[in-house]
């Protein structure tokens, strides 16, 4: 088997200015941001100490703005918590029990602050959902 890395995801926004300002205040890196083609605009960013990027601009996708719910995945939730909202982003309450759907979170953090347990979640300003996940050790077989 060949190995495959996710090394892009899209992210469809209906305002690339916007966008790109939003995902400046998550201190995420700005990886580029260029106009290949007529009507073409791409915008990258990284996570910090994220191997995957997220891709977004225009002329690039026809996916509805605010259609992605994309993971991310943090050591200690509380503190991604509090970094979230001293940035200004509206992050949501903890939760535990299924990320998706919505109806399958449970309040608070995990009762035994299991990894893998704990979730809070923002959106970006086309609705574009990210749940953040606390893993402090990973199962088998998850790199």
């Amino acid at each position: 088997m060949v190995d495959m890395q996710l090394e892009v995801s899209i992210v469809p926004v209906s305002d690339a200015d916007r966008a790109k300002a939003f995902y400046q205040s998550l201190g995420w890196r700005l990886d580029d941001d260029v106009a290949p083609a007529a009507g073409v605009r791409l915008i990258q960013f990284t996570p910090p100490g994220s191997a995957c990027s997220i891709t977004f601009g225009s002329g690039i996708t026809s996916a509805a703005p605010g259609s992605v719910q994309g993971g991310l995945v943090v050591a200690d939730i509380e503190k991604a918590r509090v970094d979230l909202i001293s940035r200004g982003i509206d992050a949501s309450d903890y939760f535990h029990g299924a990320p998706l759907p919505k109806e399958g979170r449970l309040p608070g953090l995990h009762p035994e602050r299991q990894s893998y347990g704990s979730y809070v979640s923002f959106q970006d300003p086309d609705d574009n959902e990210w749940i953040v996940q606390e893993i402090t050790g990973r199962a088998p077989g998850r790199g």
